[in-house]
């Protein structure tokens, strides 16, 4: 997600986001909420525990009302709108406040939407054709999803010679456990995950529990 000053095909960088969100913190939280009046509270977990880059996807009815009420009352988190597959997505989600957007794949369509947005954005990748393709539209760094499914660390390494320059943030099905490996590879920049809010947690709102999982996933070690 870089400044689209040096290259109109680059993805674009708000003025609230400085330099790329890969670099914001080892971890994405990727966050599904059922009730917007929990956003607040579990935003504010997040980002006690050092993961200001806050990944709401759009898979609930509440998802735009939670990225609204995070966007206006926690400013030192980072907002972001997921699952964002369509035009309508990208109109919304910008008009709710969102600061940086993810899809979990993308079209030619959608890459134009996002690039005119004018926010960072991540389009979803699981083959190499589809990198290619990105970085012929000048877009270097994308979402690599499903993680595991698609591949997980080997691929992601098997591609770092031949695309130097292209960077990830790889999502789905990774755990604690597993991050350290994906991190450690020099095209990652960091990884998306939800089990530091899990279900029950959220359900009890145990904001506790949340910042204390935010924290062992933000003191990580990248490579």
């Amino acid at each position: 997600m870089t400044s689209p000053a040096p290259s109109p095909g680059s993805s674009a960088t708000s003025a609230s986001v400085s330099g790329s969100v890969l670099d914001l913190a080892p971890v994405v939280p990727v966050v599904v909420l059922e009730d917007a009046a929990d956003a607040v509270p579990l935003a504010r977990a997040l980002v006690a525990g050092g993961l200001p880059a806050i990944e709401v996807t759009l898979r609930t009815a509440a998802a735009l009302d939670a990225i609204r009420a995070v966007a206006a009352e926690v400013p030192e988190a980072v907002v972001g709108a997921g699952t964002v597959i369509s035009v309508a997505h990208v109109t919304d989600t910008v008009a709710a406040g969102a600061r940086f957007l993810v899809s979990p794949g993308w079209t030619d369509t959608l890459l134009d939407a996002l690039k005119a947005s004018g926010l960072p954005f991540l389009p979803g990748v699981s083959t190499t054709s589809e990198v290619v393709a990105l970085l012929e539209r000048g877009v270097t760094e994308m979402k690599f999803f499903p993680a595991e499914a698609a591949g997980g660390t080997a691929y992601l390494k098997a591609l770092a010679s031949p695309l130097p320059q292209a960077r990830f943030c790889p999502t789905g099905g990774i755990s604690l456990a597993s991050a350290p490996s994906y991190l450690a590879l020099p095209n990652v920049g960091c990884v998306g995950g939800s089990w530091m809010v899990p279900g029950d947690a959220v359900a009890a709102k145990d904001w506790a529990r949340v910042e204390r999982l935010a924290a062992e996933a933000a003191a990580l070690p990248r490579g």
